[in-house]
């Protein structure tokens, strides 16, 4: 057995003699560690500040200037720029030999960028916006799939303090007008295709319509990426926007921001109306992405510590994962992106697909949803038959709930083939967060015990808790998960929000202001605002409440969640009751721990439509074509109605805890519906489907 060239000394480790060398600090276990990162919010966030050693030119009057939810106060007088954090890292990384992105796509082209050149590449496309007219605070929107071309112009949005927003080419129009029309974008960059599952997908026809219908955009920029595919007219042609290489370019540098300037907006849909679209904080995402280091252990890819890390997240770039990708940089590491299916193709299904490209690759950290792990197990993949894999040390997922199946098996395989000490007994880094606050709250640690399909700890600073319907916190049962003090990704705000209304509604409006507020436990008064409610069920500690331990039961909201990516129903209902058979529909996302994913629609039809097999498809193909075929359900259903509220609302939320097998008494009133009587159907069939699970 062989061991990794570098220590991997864990990272909370490290922090933690940091700690007591430098604060005189030390905890008896990870508990009072984390205890004291929710109630000593100045002193933990300073702590981070330091110990990742983060730079500004101006000096902050405080760590927390206002602790109020929303609205809190973070860094005051700070100025940061994301990319100015990546980019600091390139003298020391390129003289270890060290590349910045490595990528390969489904053509098994592979490429390598170098960090000079990545740097040289981001100011050279942040002259080319500067010069077409875009100034700090501007949306620019970009149609890319998961290749280096969309960190870079990310890099170079960022660096000019202008704003970026991301969908991924996947998105059917419809999803993408919703999302984009809300920013109004001065810029687009577009691809005009992709690779996917062994299919050339040409979307130059798509570009040409989001050019038409964002009647904001100034300027164009296209990616040439899928050979044969249509031309995009009038566009500016990416490749030649990064191929300066001038005194100008030698001489850009990241302007300097404050700590709270936007930067990015990204989407999270609820069950009504348009996706939400949030916004981010360069300072609150800085500190908040190299903070989680000490979680998930990924180190700088020079640092003696962890030389020669390779991190992988694969992600589509329309999931939150993608910028946890990109956020590797800030910390000097290695990024390896693969653009294409995880599973090969459609024709010939591989899931050993991911594995062996990580195998090439020499990835040290390899995440992606937990869907993937999933489908590898029902596919029976072999990684003794996915080449080296002897440099990975970590597995993160995300996305769903992982169950213990799927863990073990993942376990199982790499002690079979392990060729170091860290895959004996492989670590999973299991999180769940959002892309709401583009963060984690539940995560992991090497340094923790493990066990199959549970999450090992809330993470630091994330003052989470499971409350019961009284509002109170429990141990050892599922509740509410909440979080009582804020965090500094948590969004600035929504764009076109009036007063917070849907931000306020979205996470704030569950619980009284000041109920839980105090830091440590107990109430402030409601000036101090609401905590923040979810929309996740959570167990904290075992059946007992003994241990760290987390376990996420799936939404207790509606919103549906589908390996990671959300989406509102009302965006589903849009496009399936655009059909004319279609009269009313409804759809749930049965996402629970040790169980399949199961997504059902429901379908009203007109008199005398049969939901045959062709209905079916049509069905099915409005749902890929206007959003993504990540949303087409598992079965589709005729039924006789859809239950309502007695003000038209639609019952999503009381047929899916009926179809996880509460019972009907608890999950509805039937005084404050419209159609009582439509309940009998659903009432028979969650028993006939519970009764076949063996629930």
């Amino acid at each position: 057995m062989t061991t990794a060239a570098a220590p991997y000394t864990p990272l909370i480790r490290i922090y933690q003699d940091w700690l007591r060398e430098r604060h005189g600090l030390s905890f008896a276990s990870y508990h009072d560690l984390w205890r004291w990162s929710v109630t000593d919010l100045d002193a933990f966030w300073q702590s981070m500040w330091d110990f990742f050693d983060l730079q500004s030119p101006t000096p902050h009057r405080a760590v927390l200037g206002r602790n109020v939810m929303p609205g809190a106060q973070w860094f005051p007088g700070a100025q940061v720029n994301y990319t100015q954090q990546a980019l600091r890292h390139v003298d020391a990384a390129h003289a270890a030999g060290l590349p910045a992105i490595i990528s390969e796509n489904e053509k098994g082209v592979v490429r390598e960028l170098s960090w000079p050149e990545l740097r040289r590449q981001v100011a050279s496309f942040a002259l080319h916006l500067q010069a077409q007219g875009v100034q700090p605070g501007d949306r620019v929107a970009a149609y890319l799939p998961n290749i280096p071309e969309a960190m870079v112009a990310f890099l170079a949005v960022a660096a000019i303090g202008a704003v970026w927003s991301v969908c991924a080419p996947d998105m059917g129009t419809s999803a993408v007008l919703d999302r984009f029309r809300q920013i109004e974008p001065k810029v687009l960059i577009a691809v005009d295709g992709l690779a996917w599952a062994g299919r050339d997908i040409d979307r130059s026809d798509v570009v040409r319509q989001l050019r038409a219908e964002l009647p904001t955009l100034r300027h164009v920029v296209a990616v040439r990426y899928l050979q044969g595919a249509g031309a995009i007219p009038d566009a500016a042609d990416f490749a030649d926007a990064c191929a300066r290489h001038d005194a100008q370019t030698d001489a850009f540098t990241p302007a300097w921001l404050p700590f709270d300037h936007p930067l990015w907006v990204v989407y999270s849909s609820g069950t009504t109306g348009l996706p939400k679209p949030i916004v981010h904080s360069h300072g609150g995402i800085l500190l908040v992405a190299v903070a989680g280091a000490v979680h998930t252990d990924i180190g700088c890819s020079y640092a003696p510590n962890s030389f020669g890390e390779r991190f992988c997240w694969y992600s589509s770039t329309g999931w939150i994962m993608w910028n946890m990708q990109v956020a590797g940089l800030l910390s000097g590491t290695t990024c390896v992106i693969l653009d294409g299916s995880p599973a090969g193709s459609r024709d010939a299904p591989d899931w050993g697909t991911l594995w062996r490209f990580a195998g090439r690759h020499r990835v040290t950290f390899l995440g992606t949803g937990a869907a993937v792990y999933a489908g590898c197990l029902k596919a029976g993949v072999d990684l003794s038959r996915c080449g080296d894999l002897s440099s990975i040390r970590a597995i993160g997922t995300t996305g769903s709930p992982l169950s213990p199946e799927v863990q073990q098996w993942g376990t199982d395989q790499f002690r079979a083939i392990a060729r170091t000490e860290a895959q004996q007994d492989i670590w999973w880094f299991n999180i769940s967060g959002g892309t709401d606050f583009a963060g984690g709250f539940i995560g992991g640690l090497r340094t923790l015990p493990q066990q199959p399909g549970v999450m090992q700890c809330r993470i630091l600073g994330a003052a989470v808790e499971a409350w019961n319907d009284a509002g109170a916190p429990v141990v050892g049962e599922v509740g509410e998960l909440v979080c009582t003090q804020p965090i500094p990704s948590m969004p600035l705000h929504f764009l076109n929000d009036p007063g917070n209304a849907r931000y306020l509604a979205s996470y704030f409006e569950m619980y009284p202001p000041g109920h839980g507020r105090k830091p440590g436990g107990g109430d402030l008064g409601p000036e101090a605002g609401s905590v923040w409610r979810h929309g996740d069920w959570l167990r904290i500690g075992d059946e007992h409440g003994e241990g760290e331990w987390c376990v996420i039961f799936g939404r207790s909201d509606a919103t549906i969640n589908r390996h990671g990516l959300r989406m509102g129903t009302s965006e589903i209902y849009s496009a399936v009751e655009g059909l004319p058979e279609v009269l009313d529909s409804m759809v749930v996302d049965l996402e629970f721990l040790g169980r399949a994913s199961y997504m059902p629609l429901f379908v009203v039809l007109r008199p005398g439509v049969a939901l045959d097999d062709a209905l079916k498809q049509r069905i099915g193909d409005a749902i890929r074509t206007a959003l993504s075929p990540r949303f087409v359900p598992d079965e589709i259903l005729q039924v006789p109605e859809i239950p309502r509220t007695l003000s038209g609302k639609k019952q999503e939320l009381p047929i899916k805890k009926l179809l996880l097998g509460q019972p009907l008494e608890k999950v509805v009133n039937r005084e404050a519906m419209a159609n009582p009587g439509s309940l009998a159907w659903y009432v028979e069939f969650a028993s006939a489907r519970l009764a076949a699970a063996g629930a």
